[in-house]
């Protein structure tokens, strides 16, 4: 089922349940996959779909270290409640070890002998890790490790 689809039937359950903070949050979720939707003029795939959701994502954790940096707790809790609901909809991430197995091997595959590869590696990294969220930066960062 499309992520569209069910955010649309998790606002009903929502509304119904009265929770408030899920359902602004579903709302946000809404509102963003529709205004992609509208702005590339054709139904939204799955992979438009989570760049959407991954970039919601993204926003709402910035905003949260930005809150507490600035000494406001309560906006930054609001905001990981919103990247819970979030979550919710997205395929689970990778752990350490799937992460370090995915960097070697994309190294070996692809001959990085170099930092300048990094790119090479980092795309046969992804190509692995296909299904899974990546965190980029984390990603990013194993791989510069690996590479001298």
């Amino acid at each position: 089922m499309a992520i569209l689809d069910q955010v649309q039937k998790d606002i009903v359950t929502a509304m119904k349940a009265k929770d408030e903070g899920r359902l602004g949050a579903l709302r946000m979720v809404k509102t963003a996959l529709k205004k992609q939707e509208v702005d590339s003029m054709k139904p939204l795939d799955e992979p438009a779909e989570m760049a959407v959701m991954n970039t919601l994502l993204k926003q709402r954790r910035e905003s949260a270290d930005v809150f507490r940096k600035n000494g406001r707790e309560e906006l930054a809790v609001k905001e990981e409640a919103e990247i819970a609901v979030i979550e919710g909809y997205l395929p689970g991430v990778p752990s350490a070890q799937e992460l370090e197995a995915a960097v070697s091997a994309a190294i070996a595959e692809t001959g990085a002998t170099s930092a300048k590869q990094m790119g090479l590696v980092m795309k046969a990294a992804q190509a692995k890790l296909a299904g899974k969220r990546i965190d980029g930066k984390a990603l990013s960062e194993l791989v510069k490790s690996k590479l001298p």
